[in-house]
């Protein structure tokens, strides 16, 4: 325990560091080019080429922006159109400049405002450039819509996730210290010597804790609904059925972390320790496309980065289930991966 104490705030500097960044980079956009200028060609060169954007596509179509942004593939359309309106009696030659249009997806309003003011700064060192060769200037007026979230108010994307966040807390320290609390007053062996099997302590244990989750939820989602008077866009149902697949991946976790702990502050040290990298690593404060690829398989493995994805589905874009039943299954996945572990270390326990 005392090594713990030393070797974790050493980790989690070492990992946090690295992940709670400001600055946002790689952020994924997609372009489309419907001008006929020289200039939005070479605008899309240098958004490939900057490190700021990771440029998905790059489309000569209209694309369906709302479509791109239910889907979770961009944060940001950046779409170049000509300027002007063709005559009747022939084609005008190619405008100097295109028009240019900025989509934002507002349920991650952070990241897309970021990606906008990333887009201007090196849209106005182009023109600056350009003015100086040319000789000419430029009028430079930004268009930019937000979809989902117009008024970029925080509350949208923060409140149903801090429920989320609560849920978490509440169903990990609950279920890491109820097996511990056994060890202590020596009525684990009583369970030990009984006719249940490890599997059936394992829901007896977990069970409640998942009815208690569930209640909490629904105590703070009529919080949300009442008090901020938020309306989901999608069907509540679908959040429930992702919650289960969320506190079966929890409960599991902190199953096994109440069976490797011999104390309850041990359980509450680990509890803790596993706490604050789920939420670090969940997209919530960060971007989850900011954390560098060799500690992205840790935000693949959190179950709360892909439950806070969800939520903002269906609070904000009005997904239904068929945009993330992928997700569910993560979870659903993580959940078996971490019970299998917890019911072999069970039945090691039980042998000895």
């Amino acid at each position: 325990m005392v090594a713990l104490l030393f070797i974790a705030p050493v980790i989690q500097t070492i990992i946090l560091g690295y992940v709670v960044r400001t600055d946002i980079s790689h952020i994924p956009i997609e372009i489309v080019n419907l001008s006929r200028s020289p200039e939005a060609t070479r605008l899309t060169h240098r958004l490939s080429s900057s490190p700021l954007f990771n440029v998905k596509s790059v489309s000569s179509q209209p694309v369906d922006a709302q479509e791109v942004f239910r889907q979770g593939r961009s944060k940001a359309v950046i779409i170049f159109r000509d300027s002007f309106k063709e005559k009747t009696s022939g084609v005008q030659p190619s405008p100097p400049f295109p028009e240019i249009q900025v989509l934002l997806d507002g349920s991650d309003a952070n990241s897309s405002m970021i990606a906008a003011g990333y887009f201007y700064g090196l849209l106005r060192q182009y023109l600056t450039a350009q003015s100086r060769n040319m000789r000419e200037e430029f009028n430079f007026e930004p268009r930019t819509v937000i979809r989902f979230n117009p008024s970029l108010d925080s509350i949208h994307t923060m409140g149903p996730a801090i429920v989320a966040l609560l849920l978490t807390i509440i169903t990990i320290l609950l279920t890491g210290i109820s097996l511990v609390r056994e060890k202590e007053q020596q009525t684990l062996d009583t369970l030990l010597v009984s006719q249940l099997t490890p599997f059936q302590i394992f829901l007896g244990k977990t069970l409640p804790m998942a009815a208690v989750g569930l209640m909490e939820m629904t105590l703070g989602l009529g919080v949300v609904l009442l008090v901020f008077r938020l309306q989901p866009r999608g069907n509540l149902v679908y959040l429930f059925i992702a919650a289960i697949a969320f506190l079966f991946s929890l409960l599991s976790l902190g199953f096994l972390i109440s069976l490797l702990s011999q104390s309850q502050q041990q359980a509450l040290f680990f509890s803790w320790f596993t706490m604050l990298l789920f939420l670090m690593l969940s997209g919530l404060l960060t971007p989850v496309e900011n954390i560098p690829p060799a500690f992205r398989w840790l935000a693949a493995i959190n179950p709360l980065r892909y439950l806070i994805s969800i939520i903002r589905e269906i609070f904000l874009k009005g997904n239904g289930l068929s945009y993330f039943w992928s997700d569910i299954v993560i979870m659903g996945g993580l959940g078996l991966v971490a019970s299998f572990f917890s019911l072999r270390v069970f039945r090691r326990s039980v042998i000895k």
